[in-house]
This record gives C-alpha cells, sequence and structure tokens, in this order.
C-alpha cells in the first residue's frame, strides 16, 4: 500500500480553508456565484426574445402602441413613458441602497435604516407599477378579431387612428350570452371569458359604418401596421373567428401570440426576483432596527442585500432595452 508524500510544496498550492477564499468572506463569494447563474438564465430568456422577435419581425406588437398609458390620464397616449418611470424609480432605489452600504461601512445604524427603508419603498412602488402594467395589458384597450389562421385584425378609423370595438360594435338585444363560472360550469371548470361583443356584433357594426377599416398585425417598410382598403377589410373580415381582448398566454389583441408569452415570462420572472429583494431588505432592515448588525461591528449582510439589489435593477435596464425600446 503506498504512501501519500506531502511536502511543504504541495501545501502552498492547495487552499486550506478558512473563510476568505480571494479575499471575500464565504457569503458575499456565494452570493457573487448565485449572481453569475441567474444572469445566465436571464441572458437566455432575453437570447430566446431575440430570436423569436426576429424570426416574427413582420407581425411583432409595436410597443410604443402596446405599452401607451399612465394613471389618472385615461386616454390619453402616452407611449413608454409610465414605464420610464418605473425605470427611474427603481434606479433610484439603486442608489439609496449604495448609500445604505456606504452607512453601514461607517457604522452609521440610523442612516442605514433611513436608506434602507427608502430601498424597500422604491420596490413596493416598482411593484405596484408592475402590476398596473399587467392589468392593463391583459384587459386591453381596443380589442381585436383574430382569424382561422391565428392573424390579428385591428381596427381604425378614418383618420387611420385605432378605435375600440365599442366605438363601432352593435350590440344585440335578441341573444344573451353568459360567463360560465366554476358553479355553472360543466365538470366545475369556468370557461373562457366573453368577450364585451360577439363577432357578430363585430361584423354588423363594421357594415354599419363605412369609415371604419381593418389594421392587420404586419408592419410595412416604415414600421407602421398595414392598413387595408375597404374592400380588402371586409374579405379579411370574413375569415374572423372569433374577438380578442386584451392578452393572456393563447390569444392577444396586439399581435403575434409569442409576445404575450414572453411578456409574461420575463416581466414576471423579474417581478418575482424584485418581490424576493424587497422581503431580503425588510429582514435586513429589521436587523438593523434591532442592532444586530451593531452589535457584530460590521454590516456585511446589508452589502450582500446590496449586491443582490444592484442585479435586479441591472437586469431591469436589459429587459427595458431589449423588451421595451428596441
Amino acid at each position: 500500500m503506498g504512501a501519500t508524500v506531502t511536502t511543504a510544496a504541495t501545501k502552498e498550492k492547495i487552499w486550506g480553508g478558512g473563510n476568505e477564499p480571494l479575499g471575500v468572506s464565504y457569503g458575499k463569494m456565494m452570493m457573487w456565484y448565485f449572481i453569475l447563474s441567474d444572469s445566465l438564465t436571464f441572458a437566455g430568456f432575453l437570447a430566446a426574445y431575440g430570436f423569436s422577435r426576429f424570426k416574427f419581425m413582420d407581425s411583432w406588437p409595436i410597443a410604443d402602441e402596446v405599452f401607451n398609458h399612465f394613471p389618472f390620464l385615461h386616454g390619453v397616449n402616452a407611449p413608454m413613458y409610465y414605464v420610464a418611470l418605473m425605470t427611474f424609480i427603481l434606479i433610484f432605489s439603486s442608489v439609496t441602497m449604495v448609500l445604505a452600504v456606504d452607512a453601514g461601512h461607517q457604522l452609521k445604524k440610523s442612516k442605514v435604516a433611513f436608506y434602507m427603508f427608502l430601498t424597500i419603498i422604491g420596490g413596493f412602488i416598482f411593484l405596484g407599477s408592475q402590476a398596473w402594467e399587467w392589468k392593463n395589458f391583459i384587459q386591453g384597450s381596443y380589442g381585436a378579431v383574430e382569424t382561422r389562421g391565428g392573424s390579428i385584425l385591428q381596427f381604425v378609423g378614418e383618420d387611420g387612428k385605432q378605435i375600440a370595438l365599442a366605438d363601432f360594435a352593435v350590440h344585440s338585444a335578441d341573444k344573451q350570452r353568459v360567463q360560465k363560472e366554476r358553479n355553472t360550469g360543466a365538470w366545475f371548470i369556468s370557461g373562457s371569458t366573453v368577450p364585451s361583443y360577439s363577432l357578430e356584433e363585430v361584423k354588423a357594426g363594421f357594415e354599419a359604418n363605412p369609415n371604419v377599416r381593418i389594421r392587420t398585425q404586419f408592419v410595412d417598410e416604415t414600421k407602421h401596421k398595414i392598413i387595408l382598403s375597404r374592400e380588402a377589410s371586409a374579405d379579411h373580415l370574413k375569415d374572423a373567428v372569433m374577438v380578442v381582448e386584451g392578452a393572456n398566454l393563447k390569444h392577444n389583441e396586439y399581435g403575434h401570440k409569442v409576445f404575450a408569452d414572453f411578456f409574461f415570462f420575463i416581466t414576471g420572472f423579474h417581478g418575482f426576483h424584485v418581490f424576493t429583494g424587497v422581503l431580503i431588505n425588510i429582514v435586513i432592515f429589521f436587523n438593523v432596527l434591532l442592532g444586530t448588525y451593531e452589535r457584530r461591528r460590521s454590516y456585511e449582510m446589508v452589502e450582500k442585500g446590496g449586491l443582490y439589489w444592484h442585479f435586479v435593477d441591472l437586469v431591469w435596464v436589459f429587459v427595458f432595452t431589449f423588451f421595451y425600446l428596441v
């Protein structure tokens, strides 16, 4: 049986354990490992989004037309304004987190608590804003119809601007549509949401309003959606099979179905990270108030929480750039 010989030279090349590999504490290094692995996950999501958008470039929804709402300004076209405000709030919360970390290095408990509180408030505002964006995205503003081939047909007025179904559709009094709930649906399964107007009512309104035309989901060389003539609009409307209002994982009034899938998945996954970060910051905030880190004479936990929060903010910058701006 051979014996293993350990020389002084061998010992110099082997890390003997310890709590500060590469001069960084174990906790900080594990946070960096997590950030690296999670960065690859988000990179994969954004790469998949990029490939899908390139493949369906001619039918991809225009972000300025989808995200054009602003709270308390109903009917006002504000393309990307609220998304930009959300981004500013999240970036500002990253600034307050930097100030909290700096105050921790100086062992200033009150300042750490104050800046952590501002960071938490910023996170809650961002989450609330994202929930509001989701609500508007799911509900929709105009409505559209979907053809047998899966294409989306929107409606425009005489000036070429998109109009809602309520602006021209005719309500039929002799036909009542009922939303199936769990207690009334077959096998206690709720049915799909009943749209405000049936397909027959939309077609009747189209026939009664000669100024209404159809805008397809496809774009021309100028990056504007193609508006059909009155005759071509009538021909395309014959292929319609259902009314679509808002968006879900199967249908969306904005254009290609994959767009809504990526919106829910990417922004939802990031929102989950922000929510987790807010919870972590709340725990750290109360530990600061209780003097836990003051007794340790170290606010490293604030710094580790800051690393995660900066990562979440940086990821949103990429999501905002690639999903909303490009």
